[in-house]
């Protein structure tokens, strides 16, 4: 039978075939399919999953039989015995000796044994270690996925951006070989000086390198996204941020900075996760403190010794049956300075802990600004950035005029073609910067998921 993820993977790459375009979601998805680093992850999160089975294993009995098998030998000696006969007076002074040589004797011996614990400090803090072992996990987790669906998301427009300023460079060199022609036909009619030659052709030789250059790191970007996706690059015909799409999203973030503060101080997952690992301390200091501690044990035992075979005094054999079901207490006197060195140790790495927490709340307080501020300021950048295209784009147009009617030179407008290049690139990449700026915070706050890619998506044409 074939596999549901393939299926699945398989039914997307056919998707955005049909569609013609790959959208952020689909990308997401086959990412999600493909890219190790989600084996990675849910691995390390099964098996953190697992220390709560551990945690409980610590508190069931547990049970063990040993046997062995052999050749051995044996010696007895017993003097000032007495012994008693059915009619007869006790017998004092009596000695008895048996023996067992090594060449012929047999020797057997199993044991079955069983413990539970019933009161055990030690242990009661290794089992609170594992429970927030199994926490910290999932806590780990929640942020390599969130952290995950940023870096496919980057690559995203990573992608997008490179492909962009390719399909620009390659209007400028159009524009730029298309106006070495003109300015050579223009020198050989006498109607423009020789400089004009020459700064198209330096120009157009430049443009050439930077085609060249902007088409590998199209590549590259096109392969990073392939490697992770699966989907072949032919499929990959992205879309980019539209016109509006910073200001249709802008307003589900005026939440006021102190609230997205707040958020990120009670849900961020990074600050979880390292809290998980100052209580995980916290319980190592209980546990080393908890080893000179009493302990009792419920056990119950059943053993069997035997040895047969010939000595000193002819055929000879020992058996020896002992079951027991009792308390055992275990009270730990001395332990060399070993517990108390552990114990120093567990205490200093707790201020550890808590002083990487301290700085993990500080690193969070300030990438919450940072995003929050990048989200707000966006419209704004993104507004004026829009003013500048509008700009190089009638800039370019008049230019184009002038040079026609004589007013401007070639170099001018070569230098309006690469500001228009440069203003339309700009835009694009500010418009994707607000977009991921409104993701990390979203990610910062602990609350990136599904729906925040969704809404994004939802801001891309094609």
């Amino acid at each position: 039978m074939i596999p549901r993820t393939l299926l699945a993977g398989a039914a997307l790459a056919l998707c955005a075939w049909a569609a013609g375009a790959t959208d952020l979601l689909q990308v997401w998805e086959a990412a999600r399919q493909h890219d190790p680093q989600g084996a990675i992850s849910q691995a390390s999160r099964a098996a953190g999953a697992a220390r709560q089975d551990q945690a409980n294993a610590l508190w069931r009995p547990s049970v063990g039989l040993s046997a062995s098998a052999g050749w051995a030998s044996a010696q007895s000696q017993m003097s000032g015995a007495q012994f008693t006969m059915p009619g007869q007076a006790p017998v004092g002074g009596a000695s008895f000796a048996t023996s067992v040589n090594g060449g012929s004797g047999s020797a057997t011996r199993w044991a079955l044994n069983a413990r539970q614990a019933l009161y055990n400090p030690e242990r009661r803090a290794q089992t609170e270690q594992l429970h927030l072992g199994a926490q910290a996990s999932e806590h780990e987790w929640l942020l390599a996925q969130q952290d995950w669906m940023l870096q496919t998301t980057q690559r995203y427009f990573d992608l997008v951006l490179a492909e962009r300023r390719l399909v620009l460079l390659r209007q400028q060199q159009q524009a730029v070989d298309k106006a070495l022609t003109e300015a050579k036909d223009r020198f050989a009619l006498g109607d423009a000086p020789v400089t004009d030659t020459h700064e198209a052709q330096a120009r157009a030789q430049a443009l050439r390198a930077q085609v060249i250059a902007a088409g590998n790191e199209r590549d590259m970007a096109q392969q990073v996204l392939t490697d992770v996706t699966g989907l072949p690059s032919g499929a990959l015909k992205l879309q980019a941020p539209g016109p509006v799409a910073v200001s249709s999203a802008a307003e589900p973030f005026a939440t006021s900075l102190a609230n997205w503060l707040s958020r990120a101080e009670q849900n961020n997952p990074m600050l979880k996760l390292q809290q998980a690992q100052v209580d995980v301390a916290q319980q190592d200091i209980q546990k080393h403190r908890a080893v000179s501690a009493p302990t009792l044990d419920l056990v119950a035992q059943a053993t069997r010794d035997r040895i047969t075979g010939t000595g000193d005094f002819g055929a000879a054999s020992n058996t020896q049956n002992q079951n027991m079901v009792g308390l055992m207490l275990n009270v730990p006197l001395y332990s060399g300075g070993w517990r108390s060195a552990k114990l120093q140790e567990a205490t200093h790495l707790h201020e550890k802990a808590q002083a990487e927490l301290s700085r993990a709340r500080m690193q969070v307080g300030q990438m919450t600004r940072a995003a929050w501020l990048a989200e707000q300021s966006g419209q704004a950048r993104s507004s004026a950035l829009e003013a500048a295209r509008t700009a190089s784009q009638a800039r370019l147009a008049s230019t184009q005029l002038g040079r026609q009617v004589g007013d401007r030179t070639t170099l001018d407008l070569l230098n309006a073609q690469n500001d228009a290049g440069a203003a339309e690139l700009a835009f694009l990449q500010g418009q994707m910067d607000t977009l991921m700026a409104q993701l990390r915070l979203h990610a910062l706050a602990g609350q990136l998921g599904w729906s925040q890619l969704q809404s994004v998506n939802a801001l891309l044409v094609n």
